[in-house]
């Protein structure tokens, strides 16, 4: 990461590649309610199991799906999320980094779910940013560790290192057990496990 002030973004400013995902991920989910349009759109842009017979899967969901999203809810915390950590972010590595790492948190955890996916006989599509959003939270715990959030439910604040762990405890919990199903918890590690190693991979960058 880089540090804070090399990047020319404000801190308090929303940082344009938050701006332009919060948009589009807004722009989509109001064309997924307009009638007819929510079936073709999760059919051609959400990720299919790529090894099931018969699975409409493409090359281009493995990000595609990352803008669809499956309710309100779904699409509020996970934008909320991206509003709350990702402006910190991306004011530290700079915009450019900061979509590189998103997006390859979003293709991570899309492999990560195809794996799953192929060890199971039902057919499903993914759909929705939180493989990106879980990879966010990872670089933000890293980045400031001792920073005090609160939760939404319940409001209970903590540490921010102390809040990753914990979301990633659970939801390897939640996806050992499938004790929540109908939510991709693997993806969502999947997001955490790529955004670390892209994290790792530049600060030996930077020590070479």
């Amino acid at each position: 990461m880089t540090r804070p002030g090399t990047t020319g973004i404000s801190p308090g400013s929303l940082p344009p590649v938050v701006f332009a995902l919060l948009i589009l991920n807004g722009l989509v989910f109001a064309l997924q309610q307009a009638p007819g349009f929510a079936r073709p759109l999760i059919l051609l842009f959400g990720l299919w199991p790529a090894t099931a017979e018969n699975s409409p899967f493409a090359i281009w969901q493995v990000v595609t799906y990352s803008f669809l999203h499956g309710g309100l809810p779904h699409l509020f915390f996970n934008m909320f999320a991206l509003w709350m950590f990702g402006r910190n972010i991306e004011w530290l590595m700079g915009s450019r980094r900061f979509l590189v790492y998103y997006l390859a948190c979003v293709v991570g955890a899309a492999v990560v779910q195809l794996i799953v996916a192929s060890t199971q006989t039902s057919i499903y599509p993914t759909i929705g940013a939180s493989g990106g959003v879980f990879g966010i939270l990872l670089a933000f715990g890293m980045a400031f560790p001792n920073r005090m959030i609160v939760l939404l439910i319940p409001p209970i604040p903590m540490k921010a290192k102390y809040f990753v762990i914990l979301y990633g405890l659970l939801e390897l919990y939640f996806g050992m057990t499938g004790i929540a199903p109908g939510v991709a918890h693997f993806a969502h590690l999947g997001g955490m496990l790529f955004g670390y190693l892209l994290i790792q991979y530049w600060r030996r960058q930077r020590r070479q």
